[in-house]
C-alpha cells in the first residue's frame, strides 16, 4: 500500500496537489484529524490490499489536533504501515501575495499581521518538515510543473497516468459535443441517409461503412486525422493533460460520424493508445 501524508504551509498549494493526486489514482481525504490516520490506513488496506493508494492532507487547520501528527505516524509504523510525507513550502513573500489575492485569512492569525501567522506556522511545522520524504517549493512553479513533479514521484508505475483519448460521434442537429477538446465536421462526406437501402442502419453496419469508405476522401481524411492526433498528443501531454476528447460530427450523428469514429478508434487502438469510444446519438460505447 502507498500512503502519502500531504502537509505544509497554508497557501503553498495543498488543494491543487490533492486534485492532481486524485488524477494519479490516489484516494484522497482533505483535513483528516491525525488520530484517525491509523484507522484510515487500516480501512484502505482492508478494501484494496497492497494495491491501495491513498493521500491525506493534514495541516494546522486541525488546530491542536495537528500537534498529534508525529505521534500518530509512529503508531502507524508500529501497526506495520509505511508512509511518505510530502511537504509543500513557499517563500514568505509568495505566501503573502497569494493570501492578498485570495483575500483569505491565515488560520493562525484571525487578527494581526499575516506574516506573524506564517512565522508561527513555520515553527509548528519544522519537526514534520525535517521528517519529510519529499519537499516541493511551489514559489515559482506553474500548476503544470507541479503536476509533472507529482507524476515523477508518485505516478511512474500507475496506469492512471497514461494519456487517454475519448472518441465521440454526435449529430450537429442535436447540438455540438459540449466537452470536446477538438471537433471535426464530416458533413463533407456523402450522406448514406439519402440511400434508401442504408437509411435505416447506423454507421455500425458494414454496408454503411463500406459505402462511406468507398469515397477516397473518407480514407484520406481518416489518415490525415490520425497523423494530426499523433502529432498533437505529445504536446497535450507536455501541458499536463491526461485525456483528449475528440468529437466527430455529422448531421444526425448516426451514419458518417459513427463510421469515421469507429475507424479512428481502431487505428488509434492499434497504435497502442488508450482509447474509448461513444456514439452519443446511437447510444453505444466500447473500449
Amino acid at each position: 500500500m502507498r500512503l502519502v501524508v500531504i502537509t505544509g504551509l497554508s497557501g503553498a498549494g495543498k488543494t491543487l496537489v490533492i486534485r492532481y493526486m486524485e488524477d494519479l489514482g490516489f484516494f484522497c481525504i482533505d483535513n483528516l484529524p491525525p488520530k484517525l490516520i491509523p484507522k484510515f490506513a487500516e480501512l484502505c488496506y482492508q478494501s484494496w490490499g497492497d494495491n491501495a493508494k491513498a493521500a491525506i492532507v493534514v495541516d494546522i487547520r486541525g488546530g491542536g489536533f495537528f500537534d498529534d501528527l508525529l505521534e500518530c505516524l509512529q503508531i502507524l509504523t508500529e501497526d506495520g504501515f509505511t508512509y511518505e510525507i510530502l511537504f509543500l513550502d513557499a517563500q514568505d513573500e509568495v505566501l503573502i501575495k497569494r493570501y492578498k489575492e485570495s483575500r483569505r485569512i491565515h488560520p493562525l492569525v484571525k487578527e494581526g499581521r499575516l506574516i506573524q501567522g506564517i512565522h508561527i506556522e513555520r515553527e509548528r511545522l519544522k519537526n514534520v518538515q525535517d521528517k519529510a520524504n519529499h519537499i516541493i517549493d511551489t514559489s515559482h512553479l506553474q500548476p503544470k510543473q507541479i503536476k509533472e513533479i507529482l507524476s515523477d514521484i508518485f505516478g511512474k508505475s500507475s496506469e492512471m497516468t497514461k494519456f487517454s483519448i475519448s472518441v465521440n460521434s454526435f449529430g450537429f442537429k442535436r447540438g455540438i459535443l459540449l466537452d470536446a477538446d477538438i471537433v471535426f465536421d464530416v458533413r463533407f462526406l456523402p450522406n448514406p441517409f439519402y440511400i434508401e437501402d442504408l437509411k435505416a442502419f447506423s454507421g455500425e453496419h458494414i454496408d454503411v461503412k463500406d459505402y462511406i469508405f468507398s469515397f477516397p476522401e473518407a480514407k484520406d481524411f481518416l489518415n490525415k486525422l490520425v497523423d494530426m492526433l499523433e502529432f498533437l498528443i505529445p504536446y497535450y501531454m507536455r501541458e499536463g493533460k491526461l485525456q483528449l476528447v475528440v468529437g466527430i460530427g455529422c448531421t444526425g450523428g448516426r451514419h458518417r460520424s459513427v463510421a469515421i469514429s469507429n475507424s479512428l478508434f481502431d487505428l488509434l487502438k492499434a497504435k497502442g493508445h488508450v482509447v474509448t469510444i461513444e456514439h452519443r446519438d446511437v447510444l453505444t460505447t466500447r473500449n
